[in-house]
């Protein structure tokens, strides 16, 4: 933790003051939740699945179980007359779960005891309490989502980055006023992405990609940042600093005392995070035609 975290005592104190009420005013205790005769970890999972069902291996990614364990889940499940499990289309090495009937019959069950429940823990509070538990909760959802987002150094040619990077051209093909097309952009080829030449960082969420940022480090000491994208599911989530600072961190350990970008006039979000994050509006740096806004920051240790 930095300088302006909370103070770590108290922090882990708290947090684990919170798990322990949480956890018992929902009922994670019980062996039997919302007294089904299963665990929650087993109602979670038929959820998961859902009416349309679903692929193991999403499930598994989606839950982050590991193989052993969620197979003996389905099985647990399949024993109940709940799910069936079979082959994924025509391709055998793809399993799927789908409900039976009585298992969307059971969904439908645990949804109305599962409503019950909230009722019961906001009926005993004020209108008053009741928003702010509304609302605590909404923060708590999203930040305990922002922490699960995991950002890691991949190479630019692998199909995470890849996707990444079509997705943030999907987003500038939307948003500027006459359209882009990469190949009229100054390029930022993966060789200028990938070590020693650059960096290129990916951010993902139980296994989807929901952001990206480059750098492209030159010998002059200067950081140029390239392809910073969040997706919709990851906004609001401070991703986009996260991943500003984090390249940042990358160029700095590389050597560079200068980072510089350049955005266009439509990207009002990215302007907003940039001015924010202490960077300076500069002239012109470079000829992107894309370009309407350059920026600069001095790095420091």
């Amino acid at each position: 933790m930095n300088a302006r975290s909370p103070d770590p005592v108290r922090a882990r104190a708290e947090l684990r003051a919170f798990n322990r009420t949480v956890t018992e005013r929902i009922g994670i205790l019980e062996d039997h939740y919302l007294d089904r005769g299963r665990s929650l970890a087993l109602n979670r999972l038929l959820w998961e699945i859902g009416t349309h069902g679903a692929e193991v291996r999403e499930l598994r990614a989606r839950l982050g179980l590991d193989s052993g364990y969620l197979s003996r889940m389905l099985r647990a499940l399949e024993q109940e007359g709940l799910i069936v499990t079979g082959a994924s289309g025509d391709d055998s090495r793809v399993r799927r779960a789908e409900v039976t009937d009585a298992g969307r019959a059971e969904i439908g069950i645990l949804d109305r005891l599962s409503d019950d429940l909230a009722d019961a823990i906001l009926e005993p509070l004020t209108p008053k309490q009741r928003e702010q538990l509304l609302a605590a909760a909404a923060t708590t959802r999203r930040l305990l989502t922002a922490s699960a987002i995991e950002v890691s150094p991949v190479d630019p040619d692998e199909p995470a980055a890849r996707h990444a990077i079509a997705q943030y051209y999907a987003v500038l093909a939307e948003r500027f006023d006459m359209g882009f097309d990469p190949a009229t952009a100054r390029p930022a080829p993966a060789d200028a992405l990938r070590p020693p030449a650059g960096r290129f960082l990916v951010a993902t969420l139980k296994g989807t990609v929901v952001g990206c940022v480059g750098v492209k480090l030159h010998a002059d000491g200067v950081g140029e940042i390239k392809r910073l994208w969040v997706s919709t599911e990851a906004r609001g989530m401070g991703l986009g600093r996260r991943l500003l600072t984090a390249i940042e961190d990358e160029a700095r350990d590389a050597g560079s005392t200068v980072v510089r970008l350049d955005t266009n006039r439509a990207l009002t979000e990215a302007i907003q995070l940039y001015r924010s994050a202490e960077y300076l509006e500069i002239p012109a740096f470079n000829d992107e035609p894309y370009a309407h806004h350059w920026f600069e920051k001095r790095l420091t240790d």
